[in-house]
This record gives structure tokens, C-alpha cells and sequence, in this order.
């Protein structure tokens, strides 16, 4: 395989379920970047250099983010209320919310 890809998808799922945890969405995210909370400077790459050791820009979750939203968002849009599927996010929840969805430390 190609574990750099790999590593890149894996580190891009997580950050889309951080993503949703902190509130961040694909309509505030470029506001987002303001924030003071360490963890959504991590994520959004304001700080650190999570994407250069994926060999990413250090913002690729703002791109991510900016083009498909959080994991929340894409769930909704292909498989939630807003398509014929209307399935219930059960345990595709956040783990806040009585679902499996936990994201590690964006680190």
C-alpha cells in the first residue's frame, strides 16, 4: 500500500469528526481560525505543523472543511434527513452524544 495516503486519509476522517466536536463547520470555518481554543488552532492548522508531516498544506483541514464540511455535515447531506435514506445518525453519533465517533488528539 501507500502508507503516506494512508496516514493522510486517516488524519483527514479524524479531523472531520474534531471538526464536528468543536463546532466547526464548512459556513464558519474561516472564522473559526480566530479562535483561542488550542485544539481548533491544531486542527485548522494555525498552529503546528500537523500538515507538513503529512506531506499537506498545514491548512488542509480549512480546505476540507471549506469543500465538504464536517463529518456531520457530509452524513446529513448523503445519508440523514436530507436524502430519501433519512437514517438516524445512531451510532454514528458523536461519543458526546451516545454514539462511537471519537477523534484523538490532533497532534
Amino acid at each position: 500500500g501507500d502508507p503516506t495516503w494512508a496516514d493522510a486519509v486517516r488524519w483527514i476522517v479524524i479531523g472531520l469528526i474534531q471538526a464536528e466536536e468543536s463546532g466547526i463547520t464548512s459556513a464558519n470555518v474561516q472564522e473559526m481560525m480566530g479562535s483561542d481554543d488550542p485544539t481548533i488552532k491544531r486542527l485548522l492548522g494555525v498552529e503546528g505543523e500537523m500538515g507538513a508531516k503529512l506531506g499537506l498544506p498545514n491548512d488542509f483541514m480549512v480546505q476540507v472543511l471549506t469543500q465538504v464540511g464536517n463529518y456531520g455535515e457530509i452524513y446529513n447531506r448523503n445519508l440523514g434527513p436530507d436524502t430519501p435514506f433519512n437514517l438516524p445518525r445512531g451510532l454514528n453519533s458523536q461519543w458526546t452524544e451516545g454514539g462511537l465517533l471519537y477523534a484523538p488528539p490532533f497532534r
